[in-house]
């Protein structure tokens, strides 16, 4: 302590303050308009950079303020940066005050996002706001506030407005526990943020940071990070783990430089707090590219409705070009079935290989290009930096429901598939607002349900139509969605909604890279589940569908055919013997089990039997309606196809309240086990199963009797 901290009374409290900010913000005027305060110039350890202490009484508090010099980033390109993250990272201070320009906000906020991240009690001090008010910025400070997290308030070292509110800020955030503030990276970086994070916690890693501090320091190759760990055995574990997550990154921004990339995430989060705070934007300054673009796709007017078009013509694409390659798939399938059942004399076996495993599986990997075309539609209306313009633009939509814009994101994820939405939902830091968020996840269909609305859209609409009847379902799975939002918000889930900050990156080309990556990781998952899990389930529901073998019900009817000779007779003995077979196995015992809890809705026990299928995976669903009803299949060409078949078989009504329940009910088991993953807790799989249950059958219901009208 200095001779002039001695002479001071003894203070209940000392508050030690890192002075943090960029070049030329006003720190040291700023400093010098704090009444009594004593001055002390030195020098840092080692280095001719100027240090400056400042020490003042407020109330039963006494400062120690360290002004650190300008820095534009916490890096060692210079003495003066190198001396300020030195500071940040070793010294003993108690809480940052991080001074920022208020009429060059967005440029200020690069250092104040990198301080965030070292998860420190701070609060920022938005100087020279008597100069922004004249320049027509109007910045709303407490809305900043909760962007951030951190306390905001409005200052002018000139006419010392806004002194004494910094002051008590500081008090305040000191006197509270410490809380993690809201700068939140994209999934990519967030996804290798956890890894590095969870590879930590395994190893009990010792570290003067929090645990995602030390793991975003390292991914941006901080010299002090990367020496400390060196030193540690957990290095030979973090290193692999380490390199596959710059890849990663690295691809996700298409440069080679990760540190860039962080770079970018920091500009198109800065961005994204400015377009929330600015009540006003100076006429004076040139409208950049993006903003240009912006001023369309995001206009309040015309926004939404763009989107809408975006998706439509997506959904378009999905079906049109998506049924050009499935005639050759399908018969792919059917001549690998012919020559495999050729070389196989065993009646059960060649039955179990062609139609339970060949059919089944086949029956879902025909709906590959489907998946494909909207994995691509939604990688490229990512990449391009659109997607976080819809969140932003649907914010003020979303608040109504109960949610807000960030929920979007893995909303939209959801679209692909749900697992990656489960987890994409930790972007939302509030435990209320991710599990409100979570719940509805489920009600966007993935790609997995597709499948089954391509076949039922293709059986009871005509292909000018049928593409249409797509969007349609999935508009309605996300307006029903909105609407459960609601529902679960002013039930379960009541609270004060928290603001959030959207990351507004620049628009850029899609990177052809990228969305092969994405696309080939998201369809290699669907072909390997298709290969593996859907395998195994076409092959039980086969085995469930051809056994106990009823020898007698089999001697009757090969008796009533051999006695036949018209094929048309044959053909309809033939169809009557697999009904009868199928209702005396054990899958059509289980269906007639729960018939009546399905038959109000108009569903017969083969498609209750696909719903509980479905449980386990939803493209199991299309895959058991093919080893079902293929039993039953006529022989000519106009009725052998699953669609014409289902056509014939099942009314409009009950294929109306069909699609309802996929659309709603439980997601698929490794979705589901994800869910209670990120939802902490078992009881809410449980909720969750209840939830959708009801609410799939009280809209079937609804569904089907309106239809039953048409």
């Amino acid at each position: 302590m200095t001779e002039d901290c001695v002479a001071c009374p003894v203070m209940a409290n000392h508050i030690r303050v890192a002075l943090v900010g960029q070049p030329n913000v006003g720190k040291s005027m700023l400093i010098n308009s704090v009444s009594n305060a004593h001055l002390h110039v030195g020098n840092f350890s080692g280095v001719t950079v100027d240090k400056t202490e400042v020490l003042f009484d407020y109330e039963d508090y006494h400062f120690t303020v360290v002004d650190l010099p300008g820095s534009y980033a916490l890096n060692d390109y210079s003495i003066e940066e190198k001396v300020t993250s030195t500071f940040l990272f070793n010294g003993d201070f108690d809480i940052i005050v991080n001074v920022v320009d208020s009429t060059n906000l967005e440029k200020n906020m690069q250092l104040t996002a990198e301080l965030m991240s070292m998860n420190k009690k701070m609060v920022m001090a938005l100087n020279m706001s008597d100069e922004a008010e004249k320049e027509g910025i109007d910045i709303d400070e407490a809305y900043l506030s909760k962007l951030l997290g951190i306390n905001c308030t409005k200052v002018s070292a000139v006419t010392r407005l806004g002194i004494d509110e910094l002051i008590k800020s500081v008090i305040s955030t000191f006197e509270q526990d410490k809380t993690s503030g809201k700068l939140v990276f994209s999934e990519a970086i967030e996804e290798e943020i956890d890894n590095v994070v969870s590879l930590l916690n395994t190893h009990k890693y010792q570290a003067p940071n929090s645990y995602r501090n030390v793991a975003i320091n390292i991914l941006k190759d901080n010299k002090r990070t990367y020496e400390r760990m060196i030193a540690n055995p957990i290095w030979t574990e973090v290193q692999p783990v380490l390199l596959e997550a710059k890849r990663h990154i690295e691809l996700h921004h298409d440069t080679d430089d990760v540190k860039e990339a962080f770079a970018e995430e920091y500009a198109s989060f800065n961005r994204g707090v400015v377009a929330e705070i600015l009540n006003d934007t100076p006429l004076s300054e040139k409208r950049t590219m993006t903003e240009k673009i912006d001023s369309i796709l995001i206009n309040q007017y015309f926004g939404i409705p763009i989107f809408l078009f975006f998706m439509w013509s997506l959904f378009q694409l999905t079906f049109e070009l998506g049924a050009i390659p499935m005639d050759m798939i399908d018969g792919f399938f059917g001549w690998l079935g012919d020559v495999v059942g050729a070389t196989i004399s065993n009646d059960d076996i060649r039955s179990l290989i062609v139609d339970g495993l060949i059919g089944g599986v086949g029956a879902v990997v025909l709906f590959v290009p489907n998946i494909i075309i909207l994995f691509i539609g939604i990688a490229l209306l990512e990449s391009t930096g659109y997607m976080s313009r819809v969140a932003f633009l649907l914010d003020g939509f979303f608040h109504k429901f109960g949610l807000h814009g960030q929920s979007f994101i893995p909303l939209v994820t959801g679209f692909g598939c749900s697992i990656p939405a489960y987890m994409s939902a930790r972007i939302l830091k509030n435990d209320r607002d991710r599990l409100l968020t979570l719940f509805i996840i489920g009600f966007m269909s993935c790609g997995a349900r597709l499948p089954v609305y391509v076949l039922f859209a293709g059986a009871f609409f005509s292909e000018e139509m049928a593409g249409n009847i797509l969007f349609l379902i999935y508009i309605s799975g996300a307006i029903i969605g909105l609407f459960a939002a609601k529902l679960l918000k002013l039930t379960a889930f009541k609270g004060e909604d928290e603001p959030f900050v959207m990351e507004m990156p620049k628009y850029r080309l899609p990177s052809l890279k990228l969305v092969w990556h994405t696309v080939s990781n998201k369809t290699w998952m669907y072909l390997k589940k298709a290969g593996t899990f859907i395998a195994a389930a076409a092959m039980l529901v086969w085995f469930m569908s051809n056994y106990p073998k009823n020898l007698e019900l089999n001697s009757q009817f090969e008796s009533k055919i051999s006695a036949l000779s018209s094929q048309k007779e044959i053909t309809l003995v033939e169809n009557k013997w697999a009904e009868q077979r199928l209702e005396q196995s054990y899958l059509g015992e289980v269906g007639k089990f729960i018939a009546p809890v399905f038959e109000p809705i108009g569903l017969d026990w083969k498609m209750s039997v696909s719903i509980l299928t479905g449980l386990a995976a939803k493209e199991v669903v299309v895959s058991t309606l093919g080893v079902l009803y293929s039993l039953g299949d006529a022989v000519d060409e106009e009725s052998s196809s699953l669609k014409a078949l289902l056509a014939s078989q099942i009314s409009f009504a009950s294929a109306m309240a069909f699609i309802v329940i996929i659309m709603i009910y439980l997601p698929c088991l490794a979705a589901s086990i994800v869910f209670t993953r990120e939802a902490g807790h078992i009881k809410y799989f449980f909720y969750l199963l209840g939830f959708t249950s009801i609410a799939a059958y009280i809209l079937a219901f609804i569904t089907y009797q309106v239809a039953l009208l048409f």
